[in-house]
């Protein structure tokens, strides 16, 4: 577990925490690169993350609470709670917006995002971006992923309750379960332990821009570390948070693969619970296998798709799977001539690169101009060291010459030609 971890350490894609459990026996849990590079504060298990839209499983257990209470119905509609909602919106059940089929468009998606998120908003500034737009499709009609529901159930959480969404949160579900370290999150607070957000990019890492931590709200405002977050699998699947009827409800795929908050996937035949959440800096992957209680937990404090190709490696490896590293592949040299000719442009739409020679090296760049080595495993077969890739060189059957070469990226194959 640790070698697939470093691997993503190494090509510069992943910072954070990771933590594996099977039921309450730890099996690995551990800080890899730095917290604040400024300072040079190493990541642990203690680093405060933001972990973005794994916030949402939090916000579905608050309204289906409050259902158990008998303060509000599934069944009924976002009008009951916001009477001044538009008229588009009279189908719209808080149902529809726990499982992302209610049609309403999605409020990060839309082209005045990027201005909208350069200040602090309240929820009700949120709400007015995207409460006049048409909807998407009419509600109930299909599945598509949108923000804006989960700002919409933290504003029923708020109006039902009578106390705001932190404050709910807080008081049913974070203090019973002592989950000390998970709080929603505000820029301007002094939050001991706190992780620093970055990019990675050409040149290394980059501080991400600062999105006002208003702005996802119900939807991914939460931060948390990897042993709370454990704490929070082990309750829920526990019935400790809600009763079996509720979690059944949250955990039963709806549409697709979607349940409440949550994904209930195959995994390749080993079923997991799970969600990611990304957010300017920040990407983290939480996953529960039933079956064998396991819990992965990846927070990552770069925003890239790591923590999710981590987690999946790492559910593997629990299974007694193989999982290839690229500490694992035997690297060889070939001769700057053989490498010549595979020197040329190369495209399957809507992926092209260019591959040359530098000195004794083949080289890929990309249409942006970013550089990969490509190193070989045999004259024929190369991978990178940065991104999940493995290439196989083809030569046409009459003249030998190289005319293609196979990619494989996580497990996808695609024949890509030379042009």
């Amino acid at each position: 577990m640790r070698e697939i971890i470093q691997n993503y350490v190494d090509n510069k894609t992943f910072m954070g925490a990771v933590l594996v459990a099977e039921q309450d026996t730890v099996l690995l849990s551990q800080g890899y690169g730095n917290a604040d590079l400024e300072w040079a504060i190493p990541n642990s298990p203690a680093t405060k993350f933001r972990i973005g839209s794994i916030t949402k499983q939090f916000t579905a257990a608050c309204i289906l609470l409050l259902q158990e209470r008998g303060q509000l119905k599934l069944e009924d509609p976002i009008k009951k709670y916001l009477p001044n909602a538009p008229e588009s919106w009279d189908k719209v059940t808080l149902y529809m917006l726990l499982t992302h089929t209610a049609g309403i468009p999605n409020y990060t998606g839309l082209p005045a995002w990027d201005a909208f998120k350069l200040r602090d908003h309240t929820p009700q500034e949120i709400l007015a971006l995207f409460s006049n737009l048409p909807p998407d499709f009419e509600p109930g009609a299909k599945f598509f992923y949108s923000n804006s529901g989960y700002i919409l159930l933290g504003l029923v959480i708020e109006k039902v309750s009578g106390m705001p969404y932190s404050d709910f949160l807080q008081e049913n579900i974070l203090a019973p379960l002592e989950m000390t370290e998970t709080g929603t999150d505000h820029n301007r607070f002094i939050l001991l332990k706190r992780a620093q957000g970055y990019n990675s990019g050409a040149n290394g890492f980059m501080h991400a821009e600062d999105v006002p931590m208003t702005l996802p709200y119900a939807a991914g405002c939460l931060y948390s570390t990897v042993s709370d977050l454990l704490k929070w699998e082990r309750a829920l699947f526990a019935g400790k948070v809600l009763s079996p009827p509720s979690l059944q409800m949250m955990t039963t795929p709806k549409s697709g693969e979607y349940g409440m908050g949550l994904f209930i996937k195959d995994a390749a035949h080993h079923g997991v619970v799970t969600h990611n959440g990304t957010i300017d800096g920040f990407d983290a992957s939480l996953n529960y296998y039933p079956d064998k209680q396991l819990t992965i937990v990846v927070l990552g404090n770069v925003q890239t798709s790591a923590p999710d190709k981590i987690a999946e490696q790492l559910g593997k490896v629990a299974y007694g799977e193989k999982v290839i590293v690229n500490s694992d592949r035997r690297v060889i040299r070939v001769e700057p001539g053989v490498l010549a000719e595979y020197a040329g442009h190369y495209a399957a739409p809507p992926f092209s690169t260019t591959l040359s020679v530098e000195g004794d090296t083949l080289i890929a760049t990309a249409p942006n101009g970013k550089k990969y080595v490509l190193i070989p495993e045999s004259e024929t077969n190369f991978f990178l060291k940065e991104i999940d890739v493995q290439i196989e060189f083809l030569r046409a059957p009459t003249t030998k010459k190289v005319s293609s070469f196979i990619m494989t990226q996580e497990g996808k194959q695609t024949n890509v030609q030379r042009r």
